[in-house]
């Protein structure tokens, strides 16, 4: 009986539990039917190929059940958010009033079909992949307030439609690829209070409609291409918070109007001219002013720095003056760097407070006790000119002065000619086929305004990231991905800036250096389809030179992960430095993946000394073998016999060497003092198939020192009985002069009774062997402008920009020569006067070569400046001809290339000189240029004759040209019956008369003919 009454309770017991469950089940609300059809259809046009709505209600679970694809990498960001309104029909009807897909990988369009979700009140489809514009369908919705789109691909215009969205009060469309103007009627919108509009491509000027949305909060249209400038109307926005308009295109003044207004917490400007003076702020909420790159000039208003929560301070890269004055409690970000800045900074708030200061790049004045400290940059912010000096063998570079006013003195134990660096990461050795090459760790930890230093190079580093809303900014950054292509570990780091990242070399040999920088996007991953649409775009500096702009790494490398390397080469060191500054001139997008990714990025630096060649100071590789007992033996008869050579030499070269060095070092100069055995080894003992040629003063040899350096060693006469003094003096000015567009001595040797001058290489020999024909090189007329420009720029520097200015006294195309690149190199400047003992008859005087030389020079002995501007005249006229001025065959009466030119220019014919060469490729207005250029350096008068500077702006367009008829009889017959005459009544036998002289000049000089020959002795003719 009681398991019979048991089995009913039970029975009972579930009966009951079903009804409940099936009454609560029907009672539940569930979204409405058709929006779960709409959902279907809306999944299907954003490209989600895996939605499961039959797992739960939407609404229930508040999400949509998506299962993730095979290969589709998901942001760990993501949002995938549904909101409900389950009130309608006694609460059992859901209606979707949110949706949110937000760091998704969808890559299909943006749905029309959201407009069958007749709730809704806000779409948020932020950082996807979905093409197309916004669906005018959309403007149905009749609760519609906000419209989320940002870094997708939409593109086209905006869409004028946009009007019909009336209760619109938020569009996010920034990140996309919108183009053409803003469209009049987004001024209908006037309940918005957020526009989104960075990081597109829109033009024009802003419409004057947009003064309508007097209820904006938030306007931001960054890295865009609008003209005009920035309207007062803004001002009318009274409640506007947040108005960014970085790299936007519009430019100032910033009107009174919108400075005025008293609820702005946030002002950004920058990267754009016509806003001279400072405003005057008037909103005590603000706290973050970022003007920057904007021309501002002037003092700093003291008000600036009692702004209560002024939090951000940027006027950095502006033309400010004057003392900082009024300085209480400095923003805890304040960046002053690039003015002109100027004043005493005491033990006052600067040096004392903890907020990150930059004043970088100023005109600062620092006490002796200064000390550096970790949140204040002090990079080049004293005025004091940054110099160099030798302290006996010893190189120190003060850097009390402007490189680095609050550090110690660190010493340089030599100059370096090579460096590399791999930004952000630890050493890392790369071997290739020419040998081993470290590249020195760069993981230090920087902050937003940090100078470091080590032995031979820095870096300053200025900015954070203004809006990822974390006070620990990361400027290390690195990858697990393998690069491709060669050294791929150099790119699993890279160090990067939010606004301005320097890498500074010192101890620098001067003289020509080939920069390579190493990128690779390492950010934004393409198998992360969210990531795809970002771009980073920033700019590049080189010694101060724009050297690339809006450089995008992404697009340069052709995808992300993947290295690329930009090289400028011929990169001048003329005080042992060298910079390389990377600028964010805030273009870009600077959300994608995240908020906080944008601004410079590198990998690695490498620096090279021209004369280095592909080796590039790399460490030949050590072959390791079995046989320690043939090695132990070897090693010890090395020792000894280098143990007796050594004290040989010592003893023998200790009293002569070390007296040239003294003399050398004495005189503020870095010259090497080469050792013969050094030489001897370089060029294998001197043998003849290293031989280059025979000059009028001994032969040269090619040799490539241990370093890898590729020289050409000049043997001169070991008869000469000159003494070391006059030699060491000689050589120690010629040593002092490094340009681009000179030829480099590295140094000498004077032992074993021989006197021998180093060299840097030049692959391409001679500008005169390239002319005549007797090389492969042809030159077209981009290369021909180029080398004319280089040989200007040379002769400039010698008369201009040196410290020891000299006139030439030989320039002409033997003495010009052409390196790997075809840069223009002048030789022979600075040595006229080594001569042999059994020469005698040289005059000082007269130095040079006939067809070259000035008539003021050769008929009565003065020189000066003018001298080798007439030379540089004759060479760029032989350039442009291709023909010789001293071996010029035309008519009878045109004994001379310049007599020719003239005669072609009074008849109207003057490009008929022109090389045939050419074949007409050629700039025709350049062409002109460069003949009247010539014509006008070689007019008979010095005073009429250009300086080498103008003569460079004449090449380059930059000035005009004032045409000078010379004396034809100058360059004709009468000229040599001038310099006959001259001969005759010279005094001289006819052996040591001027013919000879110059003759002799000629040959005794180190020329360009003596370095690569280009006619045996015995036929050389000055």
């Amino acid at each position: 009986m009681w398991t019979v009454f048991s089995a009913l309770l039970l029975f009972f017991t579930i009966i009951t539990s079903f009804f409940i469950v099936t009454s609560t089940t029907s009672t539940s609300p569930a979204l409405h039917p058709d929006e779960l059809i709409a959902l279907e259809e809306i999944a299907t046009t954003l490209g989600i190929k895996r939605l499961n709505l039959s797992y739960e209600d939407p609404c229930r679970l508040k999400t949509l059940m998506i299962i993730q694809e095979v290969g589709i990498v998901w942001n760990p960001g993501m949002n995938n958010t549904i909101v409900c309104d389950c009130s309608f029909n006694n609460n059992k009807t859901c209606h979707i009033t949110d949706l949110i897909l937000r760091n998704f990988t969808l890559s299909g369009k943006v749905p029309p079909e959201v407009a069958k979700l007749r709730y809704l009140r806000s779409i948020d489809l932020y950082r996807n992949y979905l093409t197309g514009s916004i669906p005018m369908e959309w403007a149905s919705l009749p609760y519609l307030t906000s419209i989320s789109l940002s870094a997708n691909l939409l593109s086209g215009n905006l869409p004028v439609g946009l009007q019909n969205f009336k209760n619109l009060k938020a569009i996010g469309l920034e990140g996309n690829q919108f183009s053409g103007p803003i469209p009049d009627e987004l001024g209908n919108l006037t309940n918005l209070a957020v526009l989104f509009l960075s990081s597109n491509q829109l033009t024009g000027s802003l419409p004057s409609t947009l003064a309508r949305l007097v209820n904006l909060e938030e306007f931001w249209i960054c890295d865009n291409n609008f003209t005009g400038i920035i309207p007062g109307y803004i001002g009318n926005w009274s409640r506007l918070e947040k108005l960014h308009l970085y790299a936007s295109g519009l430019r100032g003044p910033i009107p009174d109007e919108v400075v005025r207004l008293e609820n702005l917490t946030e002002l950004s400007i920058s990267d754009t001219i016509g806003i001279n003076s400072f405003p005057i702020i008037s909103s005590n909420a603000i706290k973050t002013l970022i003007l920057r790159n904007v021309s501002l000039s002037g003092p700093i208003p003291s008000y600036i720095w009692n702004m209560p929560n002024l939090k951000s301070l940027d006027l950095s890269f502006n033309k400010l003056t004057g003392e900082v004055q009024g300085v209480k409690n400095p923003p805890k970000y304040t960046y002053l760097t690039g003015n002109m800045l100027s004043g005493n900074i005491d033990s006052g708030v600067f040096s004392n407070s903890k907020s990150n200061i930059d004043l970088s790049y100023n005109k600062f004045i620092w006490p002796s006790s200064c000390q550096e400290k970790s949140n204040i940059n002090t990079y080049r912010s004293s005025y004091v000119k940054n110099n160099i000096c030798l302290i006996s063998t010893m190189i120190v570079l003060l850097y009390r002065t402007g490189l680095l006013p609050c550090a110690g003195p660190m010493n340089c134990k030599n100059y370096q000619r090579s460096l590399h660096i791999n930004c952000g990461g630890e050493n890392v050795n790369v071997t290739n086929s020419l040998g081993k090459i470290t590249y020195q760790a760069d993981n230090y930890k920087t902050n937003a305004a940090t100078n470091q230093h080590f032995e031979t190079w820095g870096i300053s580093n200025t900015g954070h990231f203004t809006d990822d809303k974390s006070d620990d900014d990361t400027y290390v950054i690195s990858t697990s991905l393998r690069a491709t292509g060669d050294s791929p570990e150099l790119y699993k780091t890279a160090r990067r800036s939010a606004l301005s990242l320097v890498y500074y070399a010192f101890c620098l040999e001067n003289g020509a250096y080939n920069v390579k920088l190493h990128f690779m996007e390492i950010q934004f991953a393409e198998e992360e389809l969210y990531s795809r649409s970002g771009w980073r775009i920033f700019d590049i500096y080189v010694q101060g030179e724009l050297f690339l702009k809006d450089f995008n790494i992404k697009e340069e490398a052709n995808g992300t992960l993947k290295p690329v390397v930009k090289e400028k080469k011929a990169v001048n060191v003329t005080d042992h430095l060298l910079e390389i500054r990377l600028y964010w001139a805030g273009k870009g997008t600077t959300f994608i993946p995240n908020r906080g990714y944008y601004g410079p990025l590198i990998s690695a630096i490498s620096l090279c000394h021209h004369s280095l060649g592909p080796k590039c100071g790399a460490e030949k590789t050590k072959l390791h073998t079995n046989y320690p007992i043939i090695f132990g033996v070897t090693g010890a008869f090395v020792a000894i016999t280098l143990l007796g050579l050594g004290l040989y030499t010592q003893k023998r070269c200790r009293g002569d060497k070390k007296a040239r060095e003294i003399e050398l070092r004495a005189q503020g100069l870095q010259t090497a003092c080469f050792t013969w055995k050094q030489l001897q080894a370089a060029t294998n003992n001197f043998d003849q198939a290293n031989k280059l040629g025979e000059g009028g003063f001994g032969s040269v040899f090619k040799g490539e020192l241990s370093d890898g350096t590729i020289i050409a060693v000049k043997q001169l006469s070991s008869t000469s009985s000159q003494g070391n003094r006059e030699f060491v003096n000689e050589i120690g000015m010629i040593s002092g002069l490094n340009h681009p567009n000179l030829v480099k001595l590295y140094g000498c040797c004077v032992e074993k009774n021989q006197l021998m001058l180093v060299y840097e290489y030049m692959e391409n020999n001679s500008l005169a062997l390239v002319l005549c024909g007797e090389n492969s090189l042809k030159l077209d007329w981009a290369t021909r402008q180029k080398i004319c420009v280089g040989i200007a720029r040379g002769l400039e520097f010698l008369h201009e920009g040196s410290m020891i200015r000299m006139v030439h006294r030989d320039i002409k195309t033997s003495n010009v020569l052409l390196d790997a690149d075809l840069n223009a190199k002048i030789s022979d400047f600075g040595l006229a006067r080594l001569h042999e003992e059994e020469h005698t008859h040289i005059n000082t005087k007269v130095a040079g070569t006939m067809g070259y030389m000035a008539p003021e020079y050769v008929l009565w002995g003065q020189l000066t400046e003018k001298a080798d501007v007439y030379s540089f005249g004759v060479v760029a006229m032989e350039i442009v001809s291709g023909k010789s001025n001293t071996k010029h065959k035309g008519m009878v009466d045109h004994v001379s290339l310049m007599d020719w030119a003239l005669t072609l220019q009074q008849r109207g014919d003057i490009l008929e000189i022109v090389d045939p060469m050419l074949e007409g490729n050629f700039n025709s207005k350049e062409a002109v240029r460069m003949i009247n250029m010539a014509l006008v350096c070689t007019n008979s008068s010095p005073s009429l004759r250009p300086t080498m500077s103008e003569a460079v702006l004449m090449l380059e367009g930059a000035l005009e040209i004032t045409p000078v008829v010379s004396d034809p009889g100058l360059y004709g017959q009468n000229w040599c019956s001038k310099l006959k005459n001259i001969i005759d009544t010279d005094g001289s036998s006819s052996t040591s008369g001027l013919t000879d002289q110059i003759t002799r000049t000629t040959k005794s000089s180190v020329s360009g003919s003596d370095l690569y020959p280009l006619y045996p002795p015995s036929i050389i003719q000055a």
